[in-house]
């Protein structure tokens, strides 16, 4: 204990959950611009998420997704930034974001090429993670594109020694997709791994890469308990305020990453959204949830075709409570609180968080209605005299 208090980087190195005690947050450029980005438009997001609280919210990261590097290592092998989109180097950027209280994410692949088809990490494993340090990297987004005759557990374990042993800390987050099950064997390895192939900007459609944000969400039942504190599920980015979302799916979709405690990596653009999508994005209510150190994610209890119930247990005896309507026509919600059995004998006063109002309490019977793909969370707090 007395080596690492003198060496405080034996502790990181050795201890990788100290690196996401909670979710991370922060904005990824892939969902908006895929490979469209350049050093101004990066600037101009942090800026933007500085004027409109994003990131005194808590967004701190700044994440360039798939498109930054040439496309060619230099002769030393090294990767190199896009000299014409990022003509003062990627080095100048993160101090951008360093000098704006910001944290500085990066992408890769395990692979031979990234998905986008430029240079990928393969048996360059500790030189780029040497390359990531020197540039003040903070996070990395590790995919999963052209790895044929990789062994998934072994390529990103791989990554993960070269990442610590740079003593710099470095989030790491697994980008495999789900295919190889990394909630059995990437606690340690990573802070945060996939669950799920791509999302979409959609409720429920699917194409040949990616799904809608409910399919996502139904594919994470039955994963929460392999989350907590350093170790996340990750259904993917946040398509919040992108594609044909209503608003109603927008809340949702925000709402059920709260309650999964899944990172919340925004994923529209910044710079230009119309202030109801903001209000979605920096609830302080929904982050507290996403953010609750007791680290619990949360769960499906109920679900038929028009109703769904979800919960997730906080810290200090609260409990946080969604009546999600996946159909297409307004439903009425009435049930016991008693009948959720996991409240067990305790009485709660009640909080509607969208609505931002107290409703009655467990003592009384639920009673509402609930429009199409629309939610109500509702916090629960164990209350006295009831």
């Amino acid at each position: 204990i007395l080596f690492c208090t003198v060496f405080p980087m034996c502790v990181l190195a050795q201890a990788p959950s100290l690196l996401a005690p909670t979710p991370p947050m922060g904005w990824n450029s892939w969902n908006t611009f895929q490979t469209h980005i350049d050093e101004k438009l990066i600037e101009q997001t942090a800026d933007a998420m500085i004027s409109n609280g994003m990131r005194d919210a808590g967004y701190v990261y700044v994440n360039l997704d798939d498109g930054w590097s040439a496309k060619e290592r230099d002769a030393g092998g090294n990767l190199v930034g896009d000299p014409v989109r990022f003509p003062h180097g990627i080095k100048a950027l993160g101090d951008y974001l360093h000098a704006h209280a910001f944290k500085f994410g990066i992408y890769s692949c395990a692979g031979t090429q990234t998905c986008a088809g430029y240079p990928g990490a393969r048996d360059h494993e500790a030189q780029d993670a040497q390359t990531y340090a020197s540039w003040g990297v903070d996070y990395l987004k590790y995919d999963w594109c052209h790895s044929q005759g990789l062994n998934a557990p072994n390529a990103y374990k791989k990554m993960s020694t070269a990442l610590r042993a740079t003593g710099r800390p470095i989030v790491f987050s697994i980008c495999e997709w789900g295919t190889s099950k990394p909630w059995l064997w990437a606690n340690g390895v990573g802070q945060l791994w996939r669950t799920t192939g791509d999302i979409n900007a959609t409720y429920d459609t699917i194409n040949q890469w990616s799904q809608g944000w409910k399919l996502r969400l139904d594919q994470n039942i039955g994963l929460e308990k392999y989350a907590g504190a350093g170790h996340w599920n990750d259904p993917d980015m946040l398509e919040v305020g992108n594609g044909s979302l209503t608003l109603a799916e927008s809340r949702s979709h925000f709402s059920f990453w709260c309650l999964l405690a899944a990172p919340l990596i925004a994923g529209n653009d910044v710079r230009n959204m119309k202030p109801e999508i903001r209000n979605i994005l920096v609830n302080p209510d929904l982050i507290a949830i996403d953010q609750d150190s007791l680290g619990k994610e949360g769960f499906r209890v109920v679900a038929d075709s028009k109703h769904e119930i979800w919960a997730r247990q906080l810290s200090g005896g609260d409990w946080a409570v969604c009546l999600f309507n996946p159909g297409r026509t307004t439903v009425a919600f009435h049930f016991k609180w008693k009948d959720l059995l996991f409240l067990k004998e305790t009485k709660y006063a009640v909080r509607d968080i969208w609505n931002q109002r107290n409703i009655d309490n467990t003592s009384e019977n639920f009673v509402g209605e609930i429009t199409s793909h629309n939610v109500a969370l509702l916090r629960l707090h164990p209350s006295v005299g009831i």
